[in-house]
């Protein structure tokens, strides 16, 4: 019955779409032209697979639920979100509370005879395998293909003659060591290994930090590419050998050279149907995460030279495409039906957390926060999708004990938020900001304004107190600035300018959050209407 109840959710998540044309960032030129990143939103560890003329990218999760996020593109420049692979990470008693950069590491999607399959590792327990007839979902259960500590970024390939093979990557934090890139092969199924791992690659000092690959089958080579060098500085490498268990000979074929897209890090290279090449790869935005890039791939030197001769191009023109259609994954969210596939939660998700309401809102509860909010599950959170927007709320905060609060975060290693609290019969206004969250600091609260409720309860029983509000927030190059409204006409900024981190691994996050110091029986509640992200 869990099983069942975990695919029906996935498959629930899946079957609206929330595709929109953003007004914040828009890669698409309109002229045949695109400019990158083509998703400015941390996606990070990239992967894409072709099937016809459709394609679809999956990246990295980490601990956020749901996990495993299935995006759609039919010109690999325009791209929505449809679903999710995961809607819980496995065992219970490490994601049921926040794992902040553990779970999810750089996945690979393949489709193979009429299935489309994802594989990932978990630095902590193994590589793991989950596969579905539509990308949408329903998804099969998480099968663990290899157990073990330490193997990350793992691809498969199926061969010609039906073998399957699987080189992955070693996490150092784990194993001890890194920079080595193993393969073994799997059963033809791909759900378990038939043979021992061998090393095929060492970047040893030349080519330091080798991970992410992704294996191929290209003009009689097997092919591995792969990024080394580390996220900031690395650079892009192509190997080739006759043999899938090598020797590997290799070139770079991708490097940041004069331009400001650093790294460039790991990514899928795909084939079109129109016989193009191209490769999606990450470029890292610090605060803003790992954002996604596209460039062109030259084989007439029989190797996959990216970008302009092996610098990434900035702007190009863009891939020949059977359709396309200017659309982005989506932003804002009226709550009409459920909540949007931008969502994300720290952990597993809990009913208790929140849920949506007949009349159109998401209702979150307040949860007890003890300590700074690292720590707190119950944080609904999206991406951040250009460099500069806005975001405003119209939420009720209902509010039944003293110290209940909730409002807008923005959320990483440090965080800010934007927050309504009660105070007796009153409601106080505050910025409530903490510094290295990580390591346990210690939230700082300035009062910003003294509101009185938009109407109280009458019963006798726990009455609580309401609060109409509009709560905005002003994102500029990674500054983050607060405002609000009693009318949602006249905004008032207020607060002091929060410089953005990212989280453990993740770029930042804004959202929600309801929360209290003393947990009663009497839960307060936000009450999220809508949420508009739209241009700075």
């Amino acid at each position: 019955m869990r099983k069942f109840c975990i695919l029906a959710a996935v498959a629930l998540l899946s079957a609206t779409s929330y595709a929109q044309r953003s007004d914040v960032w828009s890669p698409d030129n309109g002229d045949g032209t695109y400019t990158n990143p083509v998703l400015y939103a941390d996606y990070s560890d990239p992967d894409v697979c072709a099937v016809g003329d459709d394609y679809y990218l999956t990246a990295s999760s980490f601990n956020c639920v749901p996990g495993l996020p299935i995006l759609h593109s039919r010109d690999l420049v325009n791209w929505t979100l449809v679903g999710h692979a995961l809607a819980e990470l496995l065992p219970h008693d490490a994601f049921d509370i926040p794992a902040h950069g553990k779970g999810v590491w750089a996945p690979a999607i393949r489709h193979h005879e009429g299935c489309f399959y994802i594989y990932w590792g978990d630095p902590d327990r193994g590589i793991f395998m989950v596969k579905a007839e539509r990308p949408e979902g329903p998804w099969q259960a998480p099968v663990c293909v290899v157990a073990g500590r330490g193997m990350i970024d793992p691809c498969p390939l199926w061969d010609d003659d039906g073998r399957c093979y699987l080189v992955n990557a070693w996490a150092g934090s784990r194993a001890g060591f890194n920079s080595v890139l193993s393969m073994r092969e799997l059963s033809a199924d791909g759900t378990h290994a038939i043979s021992q791992p061998r090393i095929v690659f060492d970047g040893g000092q030349e080519n330091h930090t080798s991970e992410g690959p992704k294996l191929y089958r290209h003009d009689g080579y097997y092919w591995i590419m792969c990024p080394a060098g580390g996220v900031a500085m690395g650079w892009q490498l192509a190997m080739r050998s006759r043999s899938v268990y090598g020797p590997y000979k290799w070139r770079r074929v991708m490097w940041q050279g004069a331009t400001d897209i650093n790294g460039p890090h790991q990514g899928g290279w795909i084939r079109t149907p129109q016989g193009e090449d191209w490769f999606l790869h990450f470029n890292d935005k610090g605060a803003y995460g790992r954002v996604v890039y596209l460039q062109p791939v030259d084989w007439s030197s029989g190797w996959p030279v990216m970008g302009n001769k092996g610098i990434p191009y900035a702007s190009f023109r863009k891939p020949k495409a059977a359709t396309t259609t200017v659309v982005n994954p989506a932003e804002s969210d009226d709550f009409d039906g459920g909540m949007g596939l931008q969502w994300q939660w720290h952990a597993n998700y809990n009913q208790l957390w929140g849920q949506p309401t007949a009349d159109g809102c998401y209702r979150l509860y307040t949860l007890l926060q003890e300590g700074n909010l690292w720590q707190a599950p119950n944080l609904l959170l999206q991406k951040t999708t250009a460099p500069r927007f806005t975001a405003t709320a119209k939420v009720c905060f209902a509010a039944k004990e003293e110290a209940q609060w909730g409002g807008l975060v923005m959320m990483g290693r440090d965080y800010s938020v934007l927050a309504v609290v009660r105070e007796g019969d009153l409601f106080v206004l505050q910025q409530r900001t903490c510094l290295d969250a990580e390591g346990g600091g210690a939230e700082q609260t300035e009062r910003l304004a003294t509101l009185k409720p938009s109407r109280c309860d009458t019963i006798p029983y726990a009455p609580a107190n309401y609060l109409d509000i509009y709560l905005r927030m002003n994102v500029v190059d990674g500054q983050c600035r607060f405002a609000y409204s009693t009318d949602g006409h006249r905004f008032r900024d207020v607060g002091k300018a929060f410089a953005m981190k990212p989280g453990k691994w993740i770029g930042a996050k804004f959202g929600f959050v309801a929360a209290c110091p003393q947990l009663t029986a009497s839960r307060g509640w936000l009450d999220v209407d809508w949420i508009h992200v739209g241009k700075k």
